[in-house]
């Protein structure tokens, strides 16, 4: 049985950071780049997306009984085995568990360039997650 206020916290974490990001997102990359609150505000909040992503996939694997995902990685995989995710999106977010790993592990070499980057090209990627799962859980009833 899926845990639906765990869903619709982690959804609501997604979308909260996402608008969050997409003011950033409006800043010119020069002045994004030397403000720390800036880059500091966006470090957290793309964090607090990807883990909120990858806990509701969790969950969404092991509820629906596709297997417990031993690594990151392997939620997008069981996401997509599961026909939650279509391939060519799993494919296309697969390095999200990546680069999660690299905000927690490999800090001190995350740039200001790259979180601009992301922020500039990979946002539509957590709203298009959230709208695959509902699609699915709307499926599944």
């Amino acid at each position: 049985m899926f845990n639906q206020a765990l869903i619709a916290e982690r959804i609501g974490i997604i979308q909260s950071s996402v608008s969050r990001l997409k003011k950033l997102a409006r800043t010119p990359q020069e002045q994004f780049c030397i403000d720390e609150d800036s880059v500091d505000i966006a470090e957290n909040r793309l964090h607090r997306a990807l883990e909120a992503l990858f806990d509701l996939g969790r969950h969404l694997v092991v509820k629906s009984g596709a297997g417990v995902p031993p690594d990151y990685r392997s939620v997008i995989e069981k996401l997509k085995e599961a026909q939650i995710l279509p391939i060519e999106f799993a494919q296309q977010i697969t390095g999200m568990a990546g680069y999660r790993n690299r905000l927690i592990h490999e800090y001190n070499k995350v740039t200001p360039e790259e979180l601009y980057e992301i922020i500039q090209t990979r946002l539509s990627d957590f709203t298009i997650f959230c709208k695959y799962v509902v699609d699915y859980l709307q499926e599944i009833k």
